[in-house]
């Protein structure tokens, strides 16, 4: 297989001392995150960068760190915002809200918050702590553990969401989220009957990790409005969006994807990414770290139809690598009430399945012989099913599927 980029690409990337050698050999192995950091940044440092680092067209920026441990980067000021609000304005669905001045809300982990008010606090006269990114983008979240959120914390939340609404002249606003956090903020929005309080969206967007089956549909069913799914990386922008069907689209203006099977058979491709869109740290076939199914099982990128977790999280078993989405299909299958699941390893026959529900009832007897079977039957090892009041959420704000030490 040819694993040299595109002429253009080359043309780009050939100063680069990290892909020199590369260039050289006409090959192009894949691109992995220590190697990115390894001699950083003198590994990215052309005369080119270098002026572009003295005048301020290029500048240090640091990975959020929700996904993999933070990640130094170059790029144009503000070069990742304007990739986000280049795809909200083309977008079918949430584009004319957006053309129209739509301001957007954004509800996920507390460190992406931290991080917005760390940027801030760099910039002269920035009051301390503050959450708007822009004029445009306002985060709410300021806890750790959404369901930690006390009645204090949501009515905070509801009144700035109303303060962004009523600044526009139809009461126009569109919804950033962590599926999971905006499916703590209706149980809780719901226990304490704040509804009125709420003014709905003109669209939603979940992004920032896996978002289960189950919650997808519950915030289909509380939502009249565009529920869309954008997939992308701090280190790369967005790649792929999803319609009001579900249906995903790619979004690879200056980029390119190929996938890799990650075991023979098992369906599930890693993603590598060929980018040029950072002008000033081009990644060639930079492995993302997330993994895809295709709609036949090919390595064809135009039929990716989910993004099904992160490839550091596979479950080795011996029919095969099982990724998050594989045990949330078993868990959907069985009942649209689990909210929350992790899969505990116990031993090297064993597992554990804690879940939540959206209603904070137990699964019946049936229900939960029925996933006890699925889980067993998917990953090889018997399993206990067990229901909690809530699951623990990480410290990177974000909920781990799988683990194997510690409480569950």
């Amino acid at each position: 297989m040819n694993r040299m980029p595109s002429a253009d690409v080359l043309d780009q990337v050939r100063d680069i001392p990290i892909y020199r050698a590369s260039v050289e050999r006409g090959h192009f192995p894949i691109l992995e995150k220590p190697e990115i950091a390894r001699g950083f940044p003198g590994n990215w440092m052309t005369e080119r960068l270098a002026r572009a680092l003295e005048t301020g067209e290029a500048e240090f920026v640091l990975s959020t760190g929700t996904n993999h441990a933070r990640m130094q980067l170059i790029r144009p000021p503000l070069f990742l915002l304007r990739s986000y609000y280049r795809l909200w304005q083309q977008h079918p669905e949430l584009g004319a809200s957006w053309r129209a001045g739509a301001r957007r809300v954004s509800l996920t982990t507390v460190l992406a918050t931290e991080h917005v008010a760390r940027v801030n606090a760099r910039r002269p006269g920035a009051t301390p702590g503050e959450r708007w990114l822009d004029d445009r983008t306002l985060y709410l979240n300021r806890r750790l553990d959404p369901a930690d959120w006390d009645r204090a914390d949501v009515e905070r939340m509801l009144g700035e969401i109303r303060d962004v609404a009523g600044a526009h002249p139809d009461g126009a606003y569109l919804l950033d989220c962590s599926g999971y956090h905006l499916a703590h903020l209706i149980r809780a929005v719901s226990a304490w009957n704040l509804w009125d309080g709420f003014p709905r969206p003109a669209g939603i967007v979940h992004a920032y990790e896996y978002t289960p089956l189950n919650v997808r549909a519950r915030l289909r069913s509380h939502f009249d409005c565009p529920v869309v799914d954008l997939f992308g990386s701090t280190e790369l922008g967005y790649l792929f969006y999803s319609d009001a069907e579900g249906r995903y689209r790619p979004y690879l203006e200056d980029m390119s994807v190929e996938l890799i099977p990650v075991a023979p058979g098992s369906g599930i491709h890693s993603l590598i990414v060929t980018s040029v869109r950072n002008p000033y740290m081009p990644l060639v076939r930079y492995r993302s770290g997330d993994c895809v199914r295709t709609r036949d099982g090919s390595a064809d990128p135009e039929r990716i139809v989910s993004f099904c977790g992160r490839e550091k999280e596979l479950l080795p078993t011996c029919a095969g690598p099982v990724a998050q989405a594989d045990l949330d299909s078993r868990v959907t299958e069985v009942s649209d009430r689990v909210f929350l699941h992790r899969l505990r390893l116990t031993g090297p026959d064993a597992c554990r399945l804690a879940y939540t529900t959206f209603d904070g009832e137990p699964l019946g007897p049936g229900d939960t012989a029925r996933l006890t079977a699925s889980v067993a039957a998917l990953t090889g090892r018997s399993c206990r099913v067990e229901h909690r009041a809530r699951i623990p959420i990480g410290r990177s704000g974000k909920y781990s599927w799988l683990t194997t030490s510690g409480p569950n």
